[in-house]
């Protein structure tokens, strides 16, 4: 497996482009396609949020099919809660892109993302959509990643190429967020492209199980938003022999959308909101997996941990606290954490350490907490980022 050029144009067979259509006051892009020259299997996951956007409504309706040729992805506007007209002009967006590309609205899958509440300039759409699908190019997934992007300050995109069944077969993806993102699906789209020939089946298995360990173990604030999604297409150009059972070619491919996915995942929480710092959060020797899961959430998520990684400051009983009401059995006496590779708590006590060495660690872009509950072989992870003052600053004046 090698990470190569490009985003989710690198596979064999997609084009993308994205366009400033007028959605955004700052006259940045906010307007991307990403389409299939082949109609494509697809599968997705979306938010577990009761709230959903009407893009996504109708997304989650045309992916019952289990194929699509294309998705039009805006920034600047969720599409969320404005009522039955936010649904209409989803599907008129589905309606224009499927008359330019010659195929059925069903095949077309929508993306909305930004402030919630307000109708979608449909005046400044149209003639986008018309210039995304003039526009689209085999080269266009760098600008389609820009245009998805709301308060992130960094393009997230990856590909991906890999040898499976004899034939080389590569994937491709780009994801935004920054802000409201917890598991199940938080303030973030990502879309993945391969060339791969997989069932519908298993493209469905592998992007959940993907989607597991990369996703959903990220946390910025502990919000879940009401329009996101990851969707995988793939086109099956690659023309290898098809992954139809769980085996060997199964996990080959799993791995690599895993890397693709986690790839993703660790820019969305380092670019988190006013973010100085990516944290690692591992949970070790848990009793069970919900246990390991819990107490990593716990301590990912905890706005006292996030501070005192900012401050730079060993405050290692705000990690215990964390893990002590995260709601994991264990036992507190025979609980061991760690800063780095610094011991900085064994049994449940505190021990002498090197504060100099500990706050070298802490000046670092990524951190690592380590906590070993030390009652099982279950562990789990989460990555987060600290909250500086520019959080407050950024989500103090997100409309405006």
């Amino acid at each position: 497996m090698n990470t190569i050029n490009g985003g989710v144009t690198a596979p064999e067979g997609f084009f993308a482009t994205g366009v400033a259509c007028g959605l955004k006051k700052d006259g940045k892009k906010d307007l991307a396609i990403v389409c299939s020259e082949d109609r494509a299997a697809v599968a997705g996951v979306f938010t577990t949020n009761r709230v959903k956007g009407h893009s996504l409504q109708l997304t989650m309706e045309h992916m019952k099919s289990g194929y699509a040729n294309a998705i039009v992805i805006n920034s600047g506007n969720a599409n969320a809660c404005v009522g039955e007209q936010g649904y209409a002009d989803a599907l008129e967006i589905t309606a224009i892109t499927s008359g330019l590309l010659e195929c059925t609205p069903q095949d077309i899958l929508v993306g909305s993302t930004g402030v919630i509440g307000k109708r979608l300039d449909m005046d400044a759409v149209r003639p986008g959509i018309e210039a995304l699908v003039s526009g689209m190019d085999p080269d266009g997934g760098h600008d389609a990643a820009e245009a998805i992007m709301t308060s992130d300050t960094i393009y997230k995109e990856i590909a991906i190429e890999l040898e499976l069944q004899d034939t080389k077969v590569v994937i491709g993806g780009m994801a935004k967020g920054s802000g409201m993102i917890h598991p199940n699906m938080a303030t973030m789209i990502g879309v993945i492209t391969t060339d791969a020939n997989i069932s519908k089946k298993l493209l469905d298995k592998a992007l959940k199980d993907a989607v597991k360990s990369t996703f959903n173990r990220i946390s910025v604030d502990g919000d879940t938003s009401v329009c996101d999604m990851v969707v995988i297409f793939a086109n099956g150009m690659a023309d290898n022999a098809g992954v139809i059972n769980e085996g060997e070619d199964y996990e080959l491919f799993l791995k690599g959308l895993e890397h693709v996915c986690a790839y993703l995942a660790k820019l969305i929480a380092k670019d988190g909101e006013g973010a100085t710092k990516l944290i690692d959060v591992v949970i070790e020797g848990a009793g069970n997996p919900d246990d390991a899961y819990k107490a990593a959430n716990a301590v990912a998520k905890s706005p006292l941990v996030k501070t005192t990684i900012f401050g730079e400051d060993a405050n290692w009983g705000r990690i215990f606290t964390a893990v002590g009401y995260s709601g994991a059995e264990f036992d507190p006496n025979y609980t061991d954490i760690y800063i780095g590779d610094v011991l900085v708590c064994k049994g449940g006590c505190a021990v002498a350490f090197d504060e100099g060495l500990v706050g070298e660690l802490l000046k670092k872009s990524e951190v690592r907490l380590l906590v070993r509950l030390n009652k099982g072989v279950y562990s789990d992870h989460m990555w987060t980022c600290d909250f500086s003052f520019d959080y407050v600053k950024i989500n103090s004046s997100y409309r405006s």
